[in-house]
């Protein structure tokens, strides 16, 4: 039984409780993890083989369209070669032939959308990206591209502080997946070391949510996956 019950994203059939892997990287998103060994211990600890060869079950999702010029900086960058450049560059860090998932980490309103679109359109016909997903984005954006692309999913905030996404409820009417980030609001959410009640009001919102808690701590991933099957999410 899988923590959340399942879920199809891009192909593959996983849990609906997933993992972000931001606080894996140094203080503020930066470098690299500050205990390596702790990293690759809480990696295969979450998906029993995290690094290569991949198990089939595993689905490894990435974003493209941002530069990091500082730690807790965020900039939005879409042009065309940099989105190109930067799904090049994940295939050969990865150890892959193609992004089975890939979203657009944010749209850049300084370049024409649909370059940004057409880009990850491209590389998918070229078999590099399997499937197309997009983050960080509103009501009127999924109605103009979910017809047209066939979007694979959305990753969206969403947790009790923030409650409200009209997104979530497209998805929910389109059989889209969605995928929260920050779902326990870096921590804000819970009380007390509590995760279940943020994550079952989440997942109690249907079998297209699917969060992806992140975190560095492996007694802490123990923690949310006991809470998620305590609950009945399996």
């Amino acid at each position: 039984m899988k923590p959340g019950g399942t879920i199809d994203i891009a192909g593959k059939t996983v849990s609906r409780l997933g993992l972000g892997t931001l606080r894996l990287a140094g203080p503020g998103g930066w470098g690299g993890p500050e205990d390596r060994a702790q990293a690759v211990g809480l990696l295969r600890e979450a998906v029993h083989q995290a690094l290569h060869p991949y198990p089939d079950e595993l689905l490894i999702a990435t974003k493209v369209g941002l530069v990091r010029p500082a730690p807790d900086v965020w900039t939005p960058f879409g042009h065309p070669a940099y989105l190109r450049a930067s799904v090049e560059g994940s295939l050969r860090r990865l150890g892959v032939e193609r992004l089975e998932l890939c979203y657009l980490h944010r749209i850049d309103w300084e370049v024409p959308v649909e370059d940004q679109i057409g880009t990850l359109e491209a590389l998918r016909e070229e078999g590099k990206v399997g499937h197309i997903g997009l983050s960080k984005i509103t009501a009127e954006d999924f109605h103009r591209w979910h017809g047209e692309i066939g979007l694979a999913a959305v990753q969206n905030v969403l947790n009790i502080h923030d409650r409200h996404d009209p997104v979530q409820e497209l998805c929910r009417d389109h059989g889209v997946p969605y995928v929260p980030y920050r779902p326990l609001a870096a921590g804000s959410a819970t009380h007390e070391g509590d995760v279940y009640t943020p994550l079952s009001w989440l997942l109690g919102l249907g079998p297209h949510v699917a969060p992806i808690p992140g975190t560095g701590n492996p007694s802490h991933l123990a923690n949310i996956v006991r809470a998620v099957m305590l609950g009945g999410w399996e």
